[in-house]
């Protein structure tokens, strides 16, 4: 896990993953594999959280304003 797109980026490096997310319900970043879902269990029952994905190429400035685009272009998500 990461505190910021930039140490994202950088455990998807060492990783060698090839996405990165920032989970929007638990409020902290990492690295993903295509496809992998994000979130918790709760009484044996997996429940996905919100996520914005992307792939882990973009520089931590693009993906920060892809994510900013996202969240005006969808208020409430």
């Amino acid at each position: 896990m990461a505190g910021s797109w930039k140490e994202a980026r950088e455990c998807a490096v060492r990783e060698g993953l090839p996405q990165v997310y920032h989970d929007c319900d638990d409020q902290i970043f990492g690295a993903c594999g295509q496809g992998e879902q994000q979130g918790t269990f709760k009484g044996g029952i997996f429940i996905e959280h919100r996520c914005i994905c992307m792939p882990a190429n973009l520089s931590a400035e693009e993906l920060d304003a892809k994510e900013r685009k996202f969240l005006e272009e969808n208020p409430g998500w």
